[in-house]
């Protein structure tokens, strides 16, 4: 099955994380990572386990279908990605470039000294959508500092917040500083080109540094047409030039 640009970058950020290394035993350690949980609980909240070596949810707990609608059954990685809110997809990718970059600078002995903390916006059952806190403690790591297993936290914050970005921050422990709002910039901007197959064309030629009246020998058309498809994809992006065009083109993927 064919992954969408989403997913693929979703795997290749959390497969950095992990590594070919198997986690230890689950079950003898779910008494540890529920004491855990109470820790960071705030309100209606469940809990999961990540396991970095398969990218899969070890253990997810009954009150997500309190909080969510879902059976714990259902709860996966995929599915959880797909109750994501359109809008907030992107920055779901830029925050988890934001937690990689974070701790690939940290020293192995300060990887379990940060708990990481963000907010966004998943659908419930009933078709809502609720903000989401997500706090997060690595569990464990190899000697390398891959993580190997993390607890995670979601809390329902609808009520105290309801518009704006979603923020990253990663909260120290044991005496280390704290960063707030650390995913300031959104670098994943999702964007669909919604071009013509004609309008691709001319795209992909002027990419190419040709003008007008060349891409309109090419594509055996007028120039004033090739200047009616470069206007109008100027007019579909909102954009004020052709640099503009083939900058974001080149950025994004359009052709």
């Amino acid at each position: 099955m064919k992954q969408e640009p989403f997913d693929l970058e979703f795997n290749r950020i959390f497969r950095w994380l992990g590594n070919e290394t198997t986690p230890g035993h689950l079950e003898l350690k779910l008494d540890m990572y529920k004491k855990l949980w109470n820790f960071l609980l705030i309100g209606d909240s469940y809990y999961f386990v990540i396991n970095h070596h398969t990218l899969e949810f070890e253990f997810v707990s009954n009150e997500v279908e309190q909080v969510m609608g879902y059976l714990p059954a259902e709860f996966d990685i995929p599915f959880m990605n797909s109750k994501l809110h359109p809008d907030d997809r992107s920055w779901f990718l830029a925050i988890g470039s934001g937690i990689v970059d974070f701790f690939s600078h940290l020293p192995v002995d300060k990887l379990m000294k940060y708990k990481v903390r963000y907010d966004i916006r998943f659908k419930k059952k009933d078709g809502d959508y609720a903000r989401i806190l997500y706090q997060g403690l690595l569990l464990e790591h190899d000697d390398e500092g891959r993580f190997l297993r993390t607890l995670s936290v979601h809390t329902d914050i609808s009520y105290l917040k309801q518009d704006g970005k979603p923020v990253l921050s990663f909260i120290g422990l044991d005496g280390e500083p704290s960063y707030f709002d650390a995913a300031s910039n959104n670098i994943f901007i999702e964007e669909k080109e919604g071009f013509t197959k004609r309008e691709k064309q001319v795209l992909r030629l002027l990419i190419e540094g040709r003008p007008s009246k060349e891409i309109s020998t090419v594509l055996k058309i007028s120039k004033q047409t090739v200047d009616t498809h470069r206007k109008n994809m100027l007019h579909k992006k909102h954009l004020n030039n052709t640099g503009e065009l083939i900058g974001k083109a080149i950025r994004y993927g359009w052709i």
